[in-house]
């Protein structure tokens, strides 16, 4: 049985995991994905630039429980939801339930999920595929940006907190989620669910790849991941379908933007830094 005592010990698992799926999908050492990763990162404005505004979503998402907290109340949604879905949640956790399942969803949920972002960016970057990285920075920032202001003027509670039927299973495994983890995700930030748009726009960015193991492995981790949201107890099916319709929403315009500002001769002198 897998146990989590805290965020570092995720953070270590997760760095783990990039190292694995970063030589799986490239054959190459990882390390040598680091430094491609470095080198554009000081030589290409265009490329540090976008990796840089993603940083900045990333950075206004965590803010956005401080900027919630400062708000008037808003409504409360989560009844709504709960009269149109009743107990469709809780049969499912109830359905599957098991302790190895338990692991495997929580792993996926807590250290996969990252891994399909970050291992995307360096997968895409050491393949030169500047598009699909422009796509994937593009896609995540959608993401972020669709999903923040439902966050703050819709909320709606994690299932587990609402009904009485549903456990958070992901205390098995991780018994200081709620006090290691929350800071990252607010109770409340459930419509529409991240990891269902980010795990589906990663996976229709990796099926214009080249690659067929990451094509294979975020298809897979897109469809594990949306069933470990319900089976864990966190979100409910109209997360899910929100999550979807963003996630794919996401890719396309992340694909469309990449293709209208993706220039010919992206490596030549004038795309670089001066020395």
């Amino acid at each position: 049985m897998i146990t989590f005592q805290s965020m570092t010990q995720v953070t270590l698992w997760i760095a783990g995991m990039v190292f694995v799926l970063l030589f799986a999908a490239l054959r190459v050492n990882p390390f040598r994905v680091g430094g491609t990763f470095v080198q554009e990162l000081f030589t290409s404005r265009k490329y540090f630039l976008h990796f840089a505004a993603v940083l900045a979503i990333l950075f206004f998402n965590k803010l956005e429980q401080w900027v919630e907290r400062r708000m008037p109340p808003q409504p409360d949604f989560t009844s709504s939801i709960y009269k149109i879905e009743g107990d469709l949640v809780a049969s499912i956790q109830h359905f599957f339930r098991n302790d190895l399942l338990t692991d495997l969803s929580s792993f996926f949920y807590l250290v996969v999920f990252p891994c399909l972002m970050v291992v995307s960016i360096g997968i895409y970057t050491y393949e030169k595929n500047f598009k699909l990285f422009h796509s994937v920075c593009y896609a995540l920032m959608l993401n972020y940006m669709i999903a923040i202001p439902f966050y703050l003027f819709l909320p709606v509670n994690e299932v587990w907190y609402f009904h009485p039927n549903v456990d958070l299973l992901m205390h098995q495994v991780f018994p200081a989620f709620e006090q290691d983890y929350r800071p990252l995700s607010g109770l409340d930030n459930c419509f529409p669910s991240l990891h269902t748009s980010i795990s589906v726009s990663m996976a229709l960015l990796a099926s214009r790849s080249n690659n067929g193991f990451w094509k294979w492995f975020t298809l897979f981790s897109a469809v594990f991941i949306i069933f470990s949201i319900f089976y864990l107890g966190v979100h409910w099916l109209m997360d899910m379908g929100a999550g979807l319709i963003l996630g794919v929403f996401a890719a396309r315009v992340g694909l469309r933007l990449s293709e209208l500002h993706t220039l010919p001769g992206y490596l030549n002198e004038g795309s670089r830094l001066k020395g």
